[in-house]
């Protein structure tokens, strides 16, 4: 028996430490960190208004792997506190792990016990701090968010946005994904210059399910079925299992190239 196998026991290094093979450079390599870049299984659109007593989001059940519609069944609104409703499109994933992360604050601001309550500009700013310290360690939450509630004493309606860059903003009428260019443009006809503040509950739900009808027809990754919540100063009412009318007549009429005999 050689020396060196006497001594290794004793804890002197192993001798592939001072002369490695290739086989042990491979096994002793440090794992290589990956960061997600391409969200895979994805929410699509948000949209959000004001109206004269509250505020009215709304969000389809669809989630897609890839470009395939796979999950019929996703809820993507989120109610936080008493009056705050989340809304979020992008990775369902991240989604959920900022579900945890809002239950957690949600509990923790519980324990406290001093009679004060989450709002929805508390709920939107920690929010968009969470989005632009996750952008910092460049593994960004991969969503956008939509936060909206009755804010404060005066129970004010309230509409903010937060992306993955940590940008905020406010305005009566907020939209994610490609309602950004199909649903966005509907909303603020009868939101924009104040008109939000005379909206009727009932023309401002009109707005919605014609954006989700206009989604429908228009985007490829949205569901003819959707969950939609009003936020008043009386609560919350949260409807699931949503759909519109739709009709697939524009080309009723057409059947195909070619000489054909119908």
């Amino acid at each position: 028996m050689s020396f060196l196998e006497l001594t290794e026991p004793w804890g002197k290094p192993s001798r592939n430490i001072f002369f490695p093979t290739s086989n042990d450079v491979q096994q002793n390599a440090a794992p290589v960190i990956s960061r997600t870049t391409q969200p895979i299984v994805t929410g699509a659109s948000v949209i959000a208004l004001k109206y004269a007593d509250g505020v009215m989001i709304a969000a389809d059940n669809l989630a897609s792997y890839g470009s395939l519609a796979r999950f019929f069944d996703v809820e993507r609104l989120t109610k936080v506190g008493n009056n705050t409703i989340v809304g979020i499109g992008g990775d369902v994933s991240d989604y959920q792990h900022i579900q945890r992360t809002l239950e957690d604050l949600e509990i923790k601001e519980n324990n406290y016990g001093d009679g004060y309550a989450l709002q929805p500009s508390h709920i939107h700013e920690y929010l968009s701090r969470v989005f632009y310290a996750r952008r910092n360690k460049m593994d960004p939450y991969w969503n956008q968010a939509i936060v909206a509630g009755v804010d404060g004493d005066e129970k004010e309606p309230f509409v903010a946005f937060a992306d993955l860059r940590g940008n905020t903003y406010t305005a009566p009428a907020i939209a994610t994904g490609f309602a950004i260019h199909l649903a966005l443009p509907m909303l603020r006809k009868v939101t924009d210059d104040d008109r939000w503040k005379t909206l009727s509950k009932e023309r401002a739900r009109a707005a919605i399910d014609d954006c989700i009808r206009v989604l429908y027809y228009r985007d490829g990754r949205s569901l003819n079925k959707f969950s939609v919540a009003t936020i008043t100063a009386g609560g919350v009412d949260f409807q699931t299992n949503q759909s519109v009318s739709s009709e697939w007549a524009f080309a009723e009429k057409q059947y195909g190239y070619g000489t054909q005999e119908v």
